[in-house]
């Protein structure tokens, strides 16, 4: 039965006991992934704005159920000592032949400013000793995927979406795009179309190490389609845990409820990007302004002068470059 104080408070994140979620799992071994995108309590939606409920918050039958979610991963050289233990926050943990270790997440509701996501902060901050590069070490080997979804909707028409927004991500995280797990297909066309691989990327790496994958979790009606971002780099502290949400839920609200021009989403994300670069604001308008070349570059495959040395840094591509 439900008491007063849960109807209060709403739902409570906490360990399952199940001790496979505790202990390092050999790859593609960790427990299955807990929905924390849902509640049956309407504390956890209210003091919501009307127009951000709406666009953010689904009703099915009784319960409550965010309409994008996110799930990281969180590779690692190793964990430190005694840190690997259950978490709310995480599904578990496996081996990685890239680096190592990582920690992936449940289900986590992707949700503009409120209670809820109040609670997923609480949950990264409790796995600090996990996500902290300062316990946890992670060198250049060591990425950060995280995977986005929007219900009801099939991968492909997530790519086709996020695609008219996803140069900013090319921009903040460019360093990996010579990284051959995650360089293939930058400019995130079908899967009949030709792809712009990297510079580094070599032949035979197959479609799995893309900018953004494509992916589908279950089966007939309970299929859902997903869009994991290979690119994005190692996480290093709880904060920027933070920003990266904020800034993936401005990306998803942005291409699925209030579609806009690449200029006026720049606009919008700007404060999360200065955040992300310790508040300088000559290092943040660098990335935006490099955002509107790798985005034209998604657009139309031509690349600006101020980014051939990363996309084409030998010219032996055949693009058309433009000039400064």
């Amino acid at each position: 039965m439900t008491t007063f104080q849960e109807l209060k408070e709403g739902r409570k994140y906490e360990i399952t006991g199940d001790y496979d979620r505790s202990v390092v799992q050999s790859y593609h071994r960790k427990p299955s992934a807990l929905k924390h995108n849902v509640s049956k309590f309407a504390a956890d939606v209210m003091g919501l704005k009307a127009i951000d409920r709406s666009k953010a918050i689904l009703r099915v039958q009784d319960e409550f159920m965010s309409k994008f979610t996110i799930g990281y991963e969180i590779e690692k050289n190793a964990f430190h000592r005694g840190a690997v233990q259950e978490y709310p926050l995480l599904q578990g943990f496996e081996r990685d032949g890239s680096c190592g270790y990582e920690a992936v997440t449940n289900i986590l509701p992707l949700l503009p400013e409120g209670k809820w996501r109040n609670k997923v902060y609480e949950m990264f901050t409790q796995a600090e000793k996990i996500i902290d590069s300062r316990y946890s070490p992670a060198d250049r080997r060591c990425g950060g995927h995280i995977t986005l979804t929007c219900k009801d909707l099939s991968s492909d028409e997530m790519r086709v979406k996020l695609r008219a927004y996803a140069g900013i991500l090319l921009a903040l995280y460019e360093s990996r795009i010579s990284n051959r797990y995650c360089g293939h297909n930058l400019r995130m066309q079908p899967d009949n179309e030709n792809w712009y691989n990297g510079p580094n990327c070599y032949e035979g790496n197959g479609t799995r190490y893309q900018f953004a994958l494509e992916k589908t979790f279950g089966y007939g009606r309970e299929a859902q389609g997903a869009v994991e971002f290979r690119i994005v780099s190692k996480f290093e502290s709880v904060k920027q845990c933070f920003r990266r949400y904020e800034l993936c839920y401005e990306l998803m609200d942005t291409a699925f409820n209030s579609p806009t021009s690449f200029p006026s989403f720049l606009k919008r994300i700007r404060p999360i990007v200065l955040s992300m670069y310790g508040n300088d604001a000559a290092a943040c308008d660098l990335r935006l302004e490099k955002a509107k070349h790798y985005q034209h570059f998604i657009n139309t495959g031509k690349i600006h002068e101020s980014i051939v040395s990363v996309l084409d840094p030998h010219r032996n591509h055949g693009w058309r470059h433009m000039p400064f």
